[in-house]
């Protein structure tokens, strides 16, 4: 009798125990994102094409994550974006509220060993990225040059500005000049693509590479013209010569081809190495719908982005 009695006692007590277990606040299942703020660090000042992606992701992401959290975009400048590369890879915790957003081409960086790198790309927990992205070389309007092989016989040397080795806007040019001999002087050491169009403005450079998205705005206004293109394309520039078709030799090709690679992730998004899975599937599952939110394509287009979801697993290919 004796043992029932406290077998029953007990009973009581343990279901006691987990009323009150179950009843305390936020004990019961929160919306994955439900009260929390997401971080987006940017690997480059406002302005350019990177944290105009980003700052268009954080408004329409969070009606798309699980408990509609805040995003925040914070920019961290330096080294072509290695700085924040390597402060996503490092430093941030994998808890799943930080996003990276840096320089497509790092990949490569870390191919040939560029100073500074401390990352892993093949690590890094990829989330995707919300554009394609083709490289394009824009001269001023006002100049006479209209086609590569007019670069080719200008004299002097048309006057390119650029963010540095590593970027679209230095490697592309860098590669037009070496191997299809066009006559190109590379300046280097602006903060952002902005400033480098800033640069344009004021005639202090000819021209400049970069994504054709951040630069469509420009040709829209006339102030510069596409003379030739990366591999990857839009409809808009279908038409004008290839980078790879001013050359003839099979290793100018190759090597124009490898820095084309990574235009297919032009806005890559990765979060740090360790990320759990639940949270990198849900960000894969939210990218893809927020890139059919109509109000959100109908913006895109109007600063002139391309936007087509590859998710994070066939982002991270490219790496390998």
């Amino acid at each position: 009798m004796f043992v029932v009695r406290v077998w029953a006692a007990s009973s009581i007590i343990v279901a006691l125990v987990l009323v009150a277990f179950l009843a305390v606040p936020g004990r019961s299942q929160q919306p994955l994102f439900a009260g929390k703020t997401v971080t987006i660090i940017v690997g480059y000042n406002p302005g350019g094409g990177y944290d105009l992606v980003a700052r268009l992701v954080a408004r329409y992401l969070p009606k798309y994550l699980p408990g509609n959290p805040t995003i925040v975009v914070q920019n961290m400048p330096g080294a072509n974006s290695v700085i924040a590369a390597n402060h996503v890879y490092a430093v941030a915790k994998p808890d799943g509220l930080t996003l990276g957003a840096f320089n497509r081409n790092l990949v490569l960086g870390q191919l040939v060993k560029a100073p500074g790198i401390r990352f892993d790309m093949a690590k890094f927990a990829w989330i995707g990225s919300p554009a394609s992205e083709t490289t394009v070389l824009t001269i001023r309007n006002d100049l006479p040059y209209r086609t590569p092989a007019d670069l080719t016989r200008a004299d002097p040397a048309v006057i390119v500005g650029a963010t540095g080795p590593g970027a679209s806007t230095y490697d592309f040019p860098l590669l037009l000049k070496a191997l299809a001999k066009l006559n190109l002087r590379i300046i280097s050491g602006y903060p952002s693509s902005a400033d480098i169009m800033l640069a344009v403005e004021r005639k202090e450079v000819d021209g400049r590479a970069g994504s054709y998205s951040s630069t469509k705005p420009f040709i829209d206004r006339r102030l510069v013209r596409p003379v030739v293109r990366g591999r990857a394309s839009v409809p808009d520039i279908a038409q004008l010569p290839m980078d790879e078709d001013l050359v003839s030799d099979v290793r100018s090709k190759v090597v124009m081809r490898l820095r084309s690679a990574p235009e297919i992730i032009g806005r890559p998004y990765v979060a740090p190495p360790g990320t759990p899975e639940e949270y990198v599937r849900v960000y894969w599952d939210a990218f893809t719908k927020m890139v059919g939110d109509r109000e959100f394509l109908a913006e895109a287009d109007k600063a002139g982005l391309e936007m087509n979801f590859t998710r994070g697993d066939q982002a991270a290919q490219i790496t390998r």
